[in-house]
């Protein structure tokens, strides 16, 4: 059976999913056999599994980070917010309704036995199972019924690791507060302390430390230094959304939803010197992009109507009749036909009138999409002519069936391609579909990952760089699966450099291969 080890916060975003990720790589390097588990997770960054299950992007990356392919039993429970008070709740990768927080908490005790077989089915096949937590185990109030912080770590037997963020400031208080709160079984499961995202001299914190182990009798096990890695994170904190990538020719501006769903879709273009990548969420801004892309989102209707009354709807229709690029994944490519239905009430009961760009209309139903796909592009005119038999593959989670208008087409309303991809569906191996359609400078699909291949990317630059008049002899992107696996060694450096790897062998019970 696995060996375990937990890695708790004292709040949300002290930087788990990535400590998390970072010692799984290392186990993998030390030649273990390691797994990444969270309980329940929310997030709208969610990806799809080969089985076609749904799971949180979090553990995709811990799972990538270990080597071995992502399954649902690294996260049993995913909440997808539909808006302040309520959550689709996935269980198991499948859809099992959507609950306000208050019926989510009532009814959470009932998955405890889904936690349990999901961490059953790990520690049967790993030696070592990394479990992250969630937000802080000092949230008194959710304290009962816990199934992600102590309470988790109790059923499964795990010892705990308390990372607590230096960079926000009063990292002392954080953990000595989170202490204090906790029962005394809880704390004599924290068998160590990480100070994460440390800038500065470790000599001037060196008395604090001492102090710290002093007042909890708690040892430090490490101070993580604060790092720039291409890692993938929570959705919800990201730091991406408030910085561009860099100072590239071609400015890129991806609209910040509210619930923005998928945001590493564009994680390619961060590593394009040519490309600055940035996210807009009001109309101050815009500025005058030379692409702009509707990423996916958890809430089409509301964030469309969003959208409308802000006025970057308009800023977006004028951008489009200008000649300029717009590209629009899942829910940014329905807000781009004509019309959206829910006769069922899926996110808003009713219909609302779309973008106008694209002859379509999209239908919301109950019954969730959800598979991986690959394919090339076909049909491709206009400013993206060259992406044309190029290939790509990635997965589809969505609610909705978008379908062409034959009436806009019949009466020569504008000059569209639809079939902008042929695709082979995981879920019906053997058969094609086509997905997506076109303008000359509007294009749209459900895929997600679609420039995962680097291919995809650079055609996509180098159009744009044509269009502004500039030499594309620079334009080169990564392949993010090389590229991901550097980012993994590197951060398992890290790791190695500023945490004590001997003393975490000891609190698992495990030796350490030499």
């Amino acid at each position: 059976m696995a060996k375990s080890i937990m890695i708790q916060g004292t709040m949300s975003n002290a930087g788990k999913s990535v400590l998390v990720g970072g010692l799984c790589r290392v186990f993998r390097q030390d030649g273990y056999k390691a797994a990444p588990f969270k309980s329940q997770n929310m997030a709208l960054n969610s990806f799809i599994t080969k089985e076609g299950l749904e799971m949180g992007r979090a553990q995709v990356m811990q799972a990538e980070a270990a080597g071995i392919e992502p399954s649902v039993q690294m996260n049993p429970i995913l909440l997808k917010p539909t808006n302040d008070t309520g959550s689709q709740v996935i269980v198991n990768g499948e859809v099992a309704g959507i609950m306000s927080a208050a019926e989510y908490y009532k009814k959470k005790i009932e998955y405890i036995p889904v936690v349990m077989e999901a961490y059953r089915s790990l520690e049967e096949r790993y030696d070592i199972i990394v479990i992250e937590g969630a937000g802080s185990p000092a949230e008194i109030n959710l304290r009962e019924n816990d199934i992600v912080n102590m309470g988790l770590a109790k059923m499964v037997g795990a010892p705990v690791l308390l990372a607590g963020d230096i960079d926000r400031g009063g990292v002392f208080a954080q953990i000595v507060g989170t202490i204090e709160l906790l029962e005394e079984e809880e704390r004599k499961r924290v068998k160590g302390t990480i100070i994460n995202k440390f800038r500065g001299d470790k000599d001037i914190l060196e008395p604090g430390l001492k102090m710290l182990s002093e007042r909890t009798g708690i040892p430090v096990c490490g101070v993580v230094p604060y790092f720039y890695l291409d890692i993938d994170e929570e959705d919800s904190l990201t730091e991406r959304f408030g910085r561009k990538n860099g100072g590239g020719r071609i400015d890129v501006a991806v609209i910040l939803l509210p619930r923005i769903s998928n945001f590493t879709d564009f994680a390619p273009f961060y590593g394009m010197e040519d490309v600055t990548l940035r996210y807009v969420s009001c109309v101050g801004e815009f500025g005058d992009p030379d692409a702009v892309i509707l990423p996916g989102t958890k809430n089409t209707i509301g964030d469309l109507m969003w959208l409308r009354q802000n006025g970057l709807e308009a800023k977006i229709l004028r951008h489009s009749a200008r000649g300029k690029l717009l590209f629009g994944i899942c829910g940014g490519y329905q807000m781009l036909g004509e019309v959206i239905e829910d006769p069922e009430g899926m996110e808003q009961q009713g219909n609302i009138r779309g973008m106008g760009l694209l002859p379509m209309k999209t239908v919301f139903v109950p019954e969730k999409t959800r598979t991986r796909v690959r394919g090339h592009f076909q049909r491709v005119r206009g400013l993206l002519h060259e992406l044309e038999q190029v290939e790509i593959e990635g997965y589809e989670i969505h609610m909705g069936v978008s379908k062409r208008l034959d009436t806009a087409l019949a009466e020569g309303k504008r000059g569209y391609e639809d079939g902008l991809l042929v695709l082979e569906d995981g879920a019906a191996p053997g058969e094609r579909k086509e997905d997506g359609m076109c303008t000359d400078n509007v294009y749209g699909c459900y895929v997600h990952g679609l420039f995962d291949r680097a291919k995809a990317a650079e055609v996509m630059v180098r159009a744009l760089l044509r269009q502004k008049g500039y030499a594309e002899d620079s334009v080169k992107a990564v392949d993010m699966r090389e590229y991901k696996e550097e980012q993994y060694d590197r951060l398992a450096q890290i790791i190695r450099e500023n945490i004590d790897m001997e003393a975490v062998y000891r609190i698992i019970g495990m030796e350490r291969n030499q």
